[in-house]
């Protein structure tokens, strides 16, 4: 007798928001159904149409890194659910506590938050009963961390690494050769077949882009 498919323990949608089409994630927990979402920088009635969809419960936001179009609307989100922030790193309390005068510059609407939880490298956070690992990767912003849930080699990275390209590191606090740092000794060793979902643009694996990124394939830096 055929045995019927076991679900995989941690489903994912995609919910591009702002008009920088920022990758909000939602991730969710399939035995438990609660779930977070990741970088809600935006279009919170979209976001709350997804969990409506979805059946998700959602438990907590998470947050990548402190730029507006990733957490603009993070802390009026958590307060309408009454959850709880976790995350950035702290050394990105810089650009959370300016993302008032940001939403103005960019037009988005943004309002100071303090998380209630700052990560650090080698932290983990929950999402019903899955964990996942937090990754300190500086150099886009001095505070990014990414998400990494190792069973099912799957990460979250913001604006670390895109496919086909890599996060910008012109604004306040960048800093290029961190960020090269961060994606080939902190990336790359989670594996090839390890898929991720960028803060913009598709999704793509760590071994495609050591192959065919032009700022950090193996070629390009060797």
């Amino acid at each position: 007798m055929t045995q019927p498919a076991l679900a995989p323990p941690m489903k994912v949608a995609i919910i591009p928001v702002t008009p920088l089409q920022q990758n909000c994630t939602l991730v969710w927990c399939t035995k438990t159904m609660r779930g977070a979402f990741i970088d809600a920088g935006g279009d919170i009635d979209r976001l709350k149409l997804a969990v409506e969809r979805s059946g998700v419960t959602i438990e907590k936001l998470l947050v990548t890194h402190g730029h507006i179009d990733h957490c603009g609307m993070t802390g009026i989100l958590a307060r309408d659910l009454g959850v709880p922030i976790e995350g950035p790193h702290e050394a990105d309390r810089f650009w959370i506590s300016r993302l008032d005068e940001d939403g103005k510059r960019w037009g988005i609407n943004g309002e100071v938050f303090e998380p209630t939880r700052w990560l650090n490298d080698g932290d983990t956070v929950t999402i019903g009963e899955l964990e996942l690992d937090v990754i300190h990767c500086p150099g886009h912003t001095p505070g990014h961390v990414i998400f990494h849930h190792a069973p099912s080699r799957f990460a979250i990275v913001g604006d670390v690494l895109f496919q086909g390209s890599i996060g910008r590191t012109d604004f306040p606090m960048g800093n290029h050769q961190d960020l090269i740092d961060s994606i080939t000794q902190k990336l790359w060793p989670l594996g090839n077949d390890v898929t991720f979902v960028p803060g913009h643009g598709d999704t793509s694996t760590f071994g495609r882009e050591r192959q065919t990124n032009a700022y950090v394939s193996d070629y390009a830096l060797a």
